[in-house]
C-alpha cells in the first residue's frame, strides 16, 4: 500500500472522506488529526492513488503491535453494490481494536451524508443544577490513575499507558468543582472519537455529562470534526 505524505493529497483525501460520512468515520478522524498537526503520529495508507479502494490509518512508521495494536482502522471496497440504493458500492469497515477496545468488523454502504450543525449557540454551566462553582477545566497527568480506575477497559498497566498517551495528545473536557477536582470528563483519541466519558458516582444526576459532551462537541465542530450521536 502507498503511504500518503503529500499535504495536498491528505487534504484531498479529507474532502473525499467528509463527503462519504458516516461510513468513513473509522478513518476520517485520524485523517483530520493528521491534517491538524498529527498529534498522534499517525499515517494513512491507500491501495492506490488517486482512485483508491481501501484506506488504512495506523501509527506512523510501524506495524501495529503491543500497546498500539488497537490503533489501526480502515475501510475497504468490496465487489458489488448496496442492495438498498443499488448505485452505491459496498464498503467493508475494518476495526482492529485488539486487546483494549475489543474488535469490530461490519459491512456498510458508502453513502453521502450531510452533517447538521451542533445544536444550540452555547452551553451554560447553570445546566449542571445543584452544584454551584462548577467550571470547565482540563485533566492533568496526575489524573491518569483516576482515569484508569474508572475506564471499563482499564485497571492494568497497558490501559494506563494508553490513557496517559491520549490525555497528553488529544483534546479533552473536564468539569471541576471549586477546588479544581474533576467531577466529569470526556476524552478523545487518535480517531477523534470519544474514548472515556465518565461522571463520578457522587456527582451524577446533575447534568454534568450533558454539559461536558456539549462543550466537547462544540470544540470539535470548531476544529472541523463531525459531531454525531
Amino acid at each position: 500500500m502507498k503511504i500518503l505524505t503529500c499535504s495536498a493529497h491528505l487534504q484531498h483525501l479529507e474532502g473525499i472522506l467528509r463527503k462519504s460520512l458516516p461510513i468513513a468515520l473509522p478513518v476520517f478522524g485520524a485523517v483530520l488529526n493528521i491534517n491538524r498537526g498529527n498529534p498522534g503520529h499517525f499515517e494513512v495508507l491507500v491501495d492506490k492513488w488517486p482512485e483508491f479502494g481501501a484506506v488504512l490509518a495506523r501509527p506512523s512508521g510501524e506495524v501495529a503491535s503491543g500497546d498500539m495494536e488497537h490503533c489501526r482502522r480502515g475501510v475497504a471496497r468490496r465487489p458489488g453494490t448496496c442492495q438498498v440504493c443499488s448505485e452505491q458500492p459496498w464498503w467493508e469497515v475494518l476495526g482492529w481494536d485488539l486487546g483494549v477496545l475489543g474488535s469490530s468488523r461490519e459491512l456498510h454502504c458508502w453513502v453521502p451524508w450531510k452533517q447538521g450543525p451542533v445544536g444550540g449557540t452555547g452551553v451554560g454551566l447553570g445546566d449542571a443544577e445543584g452544584t454551584p462553582g462548577v467550571r470547565v477545566g482540563s485533566l492533568s497527568p496526575s489524573h491518569v490513575d483516576l482515569l484508569n480506575e474508572t475506564w471499563p477497559y482499564g485497571g492494568n498497566a497497558r490501559s494506563r499507558r494508553f490513557l496517559a498517551e491520549i490525555l497528553g495528545r488529544f483534546p479533552q473536557v473536564c468539569l471541576q468543582d471549586g477546588s479544581g477536582q474533576p467531577l466529569a470528563w470526556v476524552l478523545t483519541d487518535h480517531f477523534g472519537t470519544g474514548t472515556h466519558s465518565y461522571t463520578l458516582p457522587e456527582h451524577r444526576r446533575h447534568g454534568h455529562m450533558q454539559v461536558a459532551l456539549t462543550v466537547a462537541a462544540q470544540r470539535a465542530h470548531a476544529r472541523g470534526f463531525p459531531t454525531f450521536g
